[in-house]
C-alpha cells in the first residue's frame, strides 16, 4: 500500500505542514523545563487544542507532541519508563484529530533528538540511539502516526541512527536537520552534506531538509544549497517565524503573517515541497502561508538578494558550504575534500 505522504505528494505540488509546537503550548500555560510530552497524558484537551489550530488553518500534515519524547530527555522528568505510552498518546490524539477533520490530514510522529554526543566524541553509542529511537517510533506507530518525521537533528550520526530506528519499526519516515552555525548544524554537517548522505541510507525517507535554525532567510539558503545538489526526494522547509527577541520576560518571534507567507511563496519557489513553520510560527502565520500558496503562481527561483529583500538579511555571510571557510569559522569543507568524521 502507498502511504498516506507518498500518496498526498503524487496528487499535489506542495503540502502546507504545521507551525510551532513548543510556542504554541507555552501560551496554554506550559512552564519553562517542563516536559511536553506529559501533556499528552495530563492535559489532552490541549494537545487536540494544538493539532487543530494547525488543521483549522489550512496545514495538510501536522507534528506529534513527542519532540523530546525519547528515553535520555524523558528521564530529566523521570519519565524513561513512559516512551511507548506519551508517545502512543501524542499519536492517538493526532489520529483522532486529523480523522475527524474531513479531509486527509497526515499524521507525523515528531522524532527530536537525544539531547546527547554521539560516540566517539561523547558516550552515546549508534545501538543505543537506534535503541531509543526505535523505542519511541513503535509508541508513534502504535499510536496511528502515518510517518515518523525526526527533526532539528544535528549530527549525521545521530540521523543515521534514527534512520534505523525508523526501519526497525517498519515506518516511512521524513529528516530534517537545523543548520543554525554559519549555514552548518552545531555538529558541522552542511546542507550539501546531508543531501548526499540521505541517497545513501538503507532506509532513506520520503522527503529531507531543514527546520529551525536561524530565520527564514537562514533556511531559505540551505533550502537552496540541498537544491544545488539536485535531490531527487523531496525537500522540506519548516523555518522559524522571524527570529526571537527577548520581550518582557518572554521570547517573541518578530516574524508577521505577511513575512511567513512571502516565506511560503519563496519557499516553494526555492524548490521545496513541504512547506510549514517552526519556532514562533502560530496559525494566523499558517492561514496566510497557505492563502499565499494557494493565489500566488509559482515564481522562478529566487536569488539570495531577492530573499533577504523579502525577508530579511542573513545571520552569516556564508552558507557553510565554501572550499574556504571564513576567519574564525571551524568545521569541514564542502566537496569531496571533506574529513569526515567516522
Amino acid at each position: 500500500m502507498t502511504d498516506a505522504l507518498s500518496a498526498a505528494l503524487a496528487e499535489r505540488d506542495w503540502l502546507l505542514a504545521d507551525g510551532a509546537t513548543g510556542t504554541n503550548l507555552f501560551n496554554m500555560g506550559l512552564q519553562s523545563g517542563d516536559a511536553p510530552e506529559l501533556w499528552n497524558a495530563d492535559a489532552p484537551d490541549k494537545i487536540r487544542t494544538l493539532y487543530r489550530g494547525a488543521v483549522e488553518a489550512g496545514s495538510d500534515l501536522f507534528l506529534t507532541n513527542s519532540f523530546g519524547g525519547n528515553a535520555s530527555r524523558l528521564k530529566l522528568h523521570d519519565a524513561q519508563g513512559r516512551v511507548q505510552e506519551l508517545n502512543r498518546l501524542a499519536a492517538a490524539l493526532g489520529r483522532e484529530v486529523a480523522d475527524a477533520s474531513g479531509r486527509r490530514v497526515i499524521v507525523a510522529g515528531s522524532i527530536g533528538p537525544t539531547g546527547d554526543i554521539m560516540a566517539p566524541m561523547g558516550s552515546l553509542t549508534h545501538d543505543l540511539a537506534v535503541e531509543m529511537f526505535h523505542e519511541q517510533a513503535e509508541g508513534l506507530k502504535a499510536g496511528g502516526a502515518d510517518v515518523l518525521w525526526v527533526e532539528t537533528i544535528s549530527a549525521a550520526e545521530e540521523f543515521a541512527a534514527a534512520a534505523e530506528a525508523c526501519a526497525r519499526a517498519d515506518m516511512p519516515w521524513c529528516g530534517t536537520m537545523s543548520f543554525d552555525t554559519a549555514g552548518r548544524t552545531m555538529m558541522g554537517f552542511t546542507s550539501a552534506d546531508l543531501a548526499a548522505m540521505v541517497g545513501k541510507l538503507a532506509h532513506p525517507p520520503l522527503a529531507f531538509g531543514a527546520n529551525c535554525g536561524v530565520g527564514a532567510s537562514d533556511l531559505l539558503r540551505t533550502v537552496l544549497g540541498i537544491m544545488a545538489q539536485g535531490p531527487v526526494l523531496p525537500v522540506i522547509a519548516k523555518g522559524n517565524a522571524g527570529i526571537p527577541k527577548y520581550v518582557s520576560g518572554h521570547i517573541h518571534y518578530d516574524g508577521t503573517p505577511e513575512l511567513m507567507a512571502e516565506y511560503a511563496v519563496l519557499a516553494r519557489a526555492c524548490g521545496a515541497r513541504i512547506i510549514g513553520g517552526c519556532c514562533g510560527t502560530m496559525p494566523d502565520h499558517l492561514r496566510a502561508m497557505r492563502a499565499a500558496l494557494e493565489s500566488r503562481a509559482p515564481g522562478a527561483r529566487p536569488t539570495l538578494e531577492q530573499i533577504a529583500a523579502a525577508l530579511g538579511g542573513f545571520s552569516s555571510a556564508h552558507d557553510g558550504t565554501e572550499d574556504t571557510l571564513p576567519e574564525g569559522t571551524s568545521g569541514r569543507r564542502a566537496g569531496g575534500r571533506r574529513r569526515r568524521r567516522d
